[in-house]
């Protein structure tokens, strides 16, 4: 049984043939975020026969069951990254759409600093910042 499979099953999906080539094109992409026409373009170029409804179907499942996120960045559409549960953040190119992740601890202990000081215990958040090219 592929990774893939045993994957799907660990959240209640049916293994179904779309969503095995999704997963599998997530996992081995060298772009972690993917919005639903790169997923269908890259699918194409494979020679596999999935649907543009059929990706956005699929990811809205994987979505659901845990498997990706969906990120809503400003000026662009969604994109999709597998959940690995590791925390980072994210720049934008604004000219581009690229997006980069990235993690620092001074900015994550901050975070952590600015909820206790207002009584709070910090238990997520999304930091996106949007830049362009220097001049």
């Amino acid at each position: 049984m592929t990774s893939e499979n045993v994957e799907l099953r660990k959240v209640g999906l049916k293994v179904t043939l779309p969503r095995v080539k999704i997963l599998s094109l997530l996992e081995s992409s060298d772009k972690h975020h993917m919005s639903a026409e790169d997923v269908y373009r890259a699918l194409l170029e494979a020679g596999e026969d999935v649907g543009l409804a059929t990706v956005y179907r699929v990811l809205t499942q994987f979505e659901a069951a845990g498997l990706v996120l969906r990120h809503n960045f400003e000026g662009g559409h969604a994109v999709f990254e597998l959940d690995r549960d590791d925390h980072h953040d994210h720049m934008v190119r604004m000219d581009n759409g690229e997006v980069i992740e990235f993690c620092d601890e001074v900015i994550e202990a901050r975070q952590h600093q600015i909820a206790e000081e207002h009584g709070y215990e910090l238990i997520g958040h999304s930091l996106t910042l949007y830049v362009k090219p220097k001049k």
